[in-house]
């Protein structure tokens, strides 16, 4: 089954958060109490749960010092996922 590029962002960003996490040789608690987030939350996020919150994602993403970008795809859109501008 092939996975959807949303799922594959989740993914991708759930392993780096919890890469960065190992790389500061902090356990989930550890991270989770300095971060201020809950561990429970900490946990879902780690194992790419789709239904995150945005404020805690980014309240994480700032503590370790990063932020988010938004890019636009580079690949042509399908017609099931056809890209709308916006102006």
């Amino acid at each position: 089954m092939k996975q959807s590029n949303s799922n594959l962002y989740i993914v991708n960003i759930s392993s780096q958060i919890k890469k960065l996490r190992k790389n500061n040789d902090l356990t989930q608690i550890e991270f989770a109490k300095r971060a201020g987030v809950g561990l429970r939350f900490l946990r879902e996020l780690e194992n790419g749960k789709m239904t995150v919150r945005m404020d805690k994602l980014m309240q994480i993403l700032d503590f370790l010092g990063y932020h988010l970008e938004l890019k636009r795809n580079e690949y042509q859109p399908t017609a099931n996922n056809e890209k709308t501008d916006i102006n």
